[in-house]
């Protein structure tokens, strides 16, 4: 396994790799690993004949009195992790090798990037789509893997690359959860023992509203209360959203019908903000 920090050295390494007749995946990540991330390299390795994972907590995401200084960090255990499971080539570029001091362009992730978290963090998807463009100039995957638990940020990379012609195919794979349902995300370490089990209150809303799905109640109204109920009901957590939208477009539905709907979710715990998501299905 090979640690990179330039962008010359990832495009030279891909290049003989390519020249070699070889099929190359991209996994993103802002590092503190965990069991998703790591499906997604498993999902990557099955895949193509070379993994390159990027680890980089990218500044420009984290809007005014976000957690970018906190953001957990620990990148001597992702490295280990990433060794143990064969990965070829760990990115791990310097804020300073991604962006020049007086960088300006950006990449405007439209419609999709102005609802739901997009509503709650302003330029965050802007930032998202930004990096993101950025890894695919350089690495020039052939696949890039993302988890569906930031399920509008897969659905905004899938755009950006079906508008902008940009020469990849993006792979979304299932969330991974704990045992109890909690989906996993790196923010998930800000939590206390009390706020740990708070916190599987996002998954039980998800899961009252397929099961009202389920049992042919087709009225999204009814089943964004009912998420709401449940969130509600526990003290410590504190909903921004809970909403039933199109899968495509992300705009909240009236009713489930012929298309595909998803729960989406976020709630604060404490001062730990976490979204999960349910895609719902009407039998």
């Amino acid at each position: 396994m090979e640690r990179l920090g330039s962008k010359d050295e990832v495009r030279q390494a891909v290049g003989e790799a390519r020249r070699e007749g070889k099929r190359v995946a991209l996994v993103p990540t802002m590092g503190a690993l965990h069991d998703g991330h790591l499906s997604l390299v498993e999902a990557a390795r099955e895949r193509s004949d070379l993994v390159v994972i990027s680890v980089f907590v990218n500044p420009t995401q984290f809007g005014p009195g976000e957690d970018f200084e906190a953001y957990p960090r620990d990148l001597q255990r992702d490295m280990d992790l990433l060794y143990a499971e064969g990965v070829d080539i760990v990115f791990t570029p310097t804020p300073e090798v991604m962006y020049a001091p007086d960088a300006q362009v950006t990449v405007d992730p439209g419609l999709l990037g102005s609802v739901l978290e997009g509503a709650s963090r302003p330029k965050h998807f802007a930032g998202v789509c930004t990096v993101v463009a950025k890894l695919f100039s350089i690495v020039g995957p052939d696949l890039a893997f993302f988890g569906e638990k930031d399920f509008q940020q897969l659905g905004i990379v899938k755009r950006m690359v079906l508008d902008l012609d940009l020469p990849v195919k993006v792979v979304g794979c299932p969330t991974v959860r704990e045992c109890d349902g909690l989906a996993m995300s790196s923010r998930n370490a800000y939590l206390s023992g009390d706020e740990r089990e708070a916190a599987t209150v996002l998954y039980r809303a998800l899961c009252r509203a397929e099961k009202l799905a389920l049992g042919r109640e087709g009225d999204a109204r009814v089943l964004q209360e009912a998420m709401r109920e449940v969130i509600d009901a526990e003290s410590l957590a504190e909903v921004d959203y809970a909403i039933v939208a199109d899968e495509t477009t992300l705009q909240p539905l009236e009713r489930l019908g012929a298309g595909r709907a998803r729960a989406l979710v976020a709630v604060r715990i404490g001062s730990t903000r976490l979204i999960d998501n349910l895609a719902l299905e009407v039998v």
